[in-house]
């Protein structure tokens, strides 16, 4: 049995964690999000992260606030808003003793998730091995399997290679052809054709090579490696698509959300008891 409010802290505040907070909180769990100072997020226009930049971010209107620490939290928590650490190793987000951590930083592989973290450990993709770095793995991988939860063993290993989306793969990811700082007047919601110049990285331009809605962009001005994603060319061109939760991320709450009752049921560890704040 779920307890009337649990506290849920998830550490990654990119689209796909932001699928997670936005379902959790529509649920009744109380959410609170750890991010990095400066996070590189490409769907930024359904990423909660962006409120580290701005200071408050909505996505389908749910609002998120960044506090400044632990004391802060309860506040944003009363105006109906979920509060962003910025905690890149969760230490503030675990000081306040949540119910369940979700490892939503999608790192490839385990940077410092313990069992221990909380009652409940949750882990997205690969990296993680159920029963070891965490209570439960939800699958992040594209096809049959995706939100499926895993109690024992591995997610699907990573690819490297981007899932199709209307038969587009590797083609529809924008990637940075120097190391340098990005930089574009391009937009989130933008029609793009194939050539077409989509920013530059220390002068060498960011292409285009197909055609399509700019579903995903990174913030103008942010130094970037060679080879990493700043973008991402959606072909099927609806624009509404880049500014709603998708149906991956979705797909991998309702992972999270089973998991929660799952481990809950299993290991009788989120026993009821009094909230965390007077939210």
């Amino acid at each position: 049995m779920i307890p009337p409010k649990t506290w849920v802290l998830i550490k990654g505040a990119g689209d796909l964690g932001t699928g997670v907070a936005a379902r959790l909180w529509r649920c009744g769990f109380g959410v609170i999000l750890a991010e990095i100072a400066e996070p590189t997020v490409i769907r930024r226009t359904v990423a909660f992260a962006e409120a580290v930049y701005a200071g408050r971010a909505v996505v389908e209107g749910i609002e998120a606030r960044r506090v400044d620490g632990a004391a802060d939290v309860p506040e944003s928590l009363r105006r109906g808003a979920i509060p962003v650490l910025v905690d890149p190793d969760g230490a503030i987000g675990r000081s306040l003793g949540p119910d369940v951590l979700v490892d939503a930083t999608l790192s490839k592989r385990n940077v410092g998730t313990r069992l221990s973290d909380a009652p409940i450990v949750i882990a997205l993709g690969p990296g993680f091995k159920a029963g070891v770095d965490a209570h439960a793995v939800v699958e992040t991988n594209r096809g049959h399997d995706l939100g499926r939860v895993i109690l024992e063993g591995e997610a699907a290993p990573d690819t490297g290679v981007p899932g199709l989306i209307a038969g587009a793969g590797p083609e529809r990811v924008l990637r940075a052809p120097r190391d340098g700082r990005f930089l574009t007047t391009r937009a989130i919601g933008d029609r793009v054709e194939p050539g077409d110049v989509v920013g530059s990285v220390e002068g060498a331009p960011v292409v285009a090579a197909i055609g399509g809605i700019l579903r995903g962009l990174l913030r103008s001005g942010l130094r970037v490696e060679a080879g990493v994603k700043l973008g991402d060319v959606d072909p099927r061109g609806i624009r509404g698509h880049c500014f709603t939760i998708s149906d991956k991320a979705l797909a991998i709450a309702g992972g999270v959300l089973e998991a929660i009752f799952v481990c809950s049921r299993r290991t009788a560890a989120a026993a009821p008891h009094a909230p965390l704040f007077d939210a």
